[in-house]
């Protein structure tokens, strides 16, 4: 007849084997993906197990799909050299501005050489 390990029992067999579990208290729990998505985890149950100095993560939750957004816009280097020669500024400041303008050239012009 096998016998049946109580909790405690358990805990007390996996300490004696160097091997100690813990829960943590979590909100949420977000897993950024690549590709511009995350997972995140809503009420979640967190255990971490650490074994010779190794944590491992058990998550237990419901699962919501995120979307992150588009990618960061990153300018050109043509544009960046066009922006540049055409407000008198140097590269990186021309730079700046057409990513605070999401890409539009004369807009990031205009802003340089108006001084907004």
């Amino acid at each position: 007849m096998m016998r049946k390990f109580r909790p405690k029992d358990l805990e007390k067999m996996l300490r004696s084997m160097g091997v100690k579990v813990r829960s943590l208290e979590a909100e949420e729990v977000i897993i950024n993906l690549k590709g511009g998505e995350s997972l995140r985890i809503v009420d979640p149950q967190v255990t971490v197990t650490k074994v010779g100095g190794e944590e491992i993560f058990q998550i237990m939750g419901r699962v919501e799909r995120v979307s992150v957004g588009e990618p960061k816009y990153e300018p050109s280097e043509e544009d960046i050299a066009l922006v540049a020669s055409q407000a008198g500024v140097d590269r990186e400041t021309a730079r700046r501005a057409l990513i605070e303008t999401g890409g539009d050239l004369a807009q990031a012009i205009l802003k340089l050489q108006e001084g907004i």
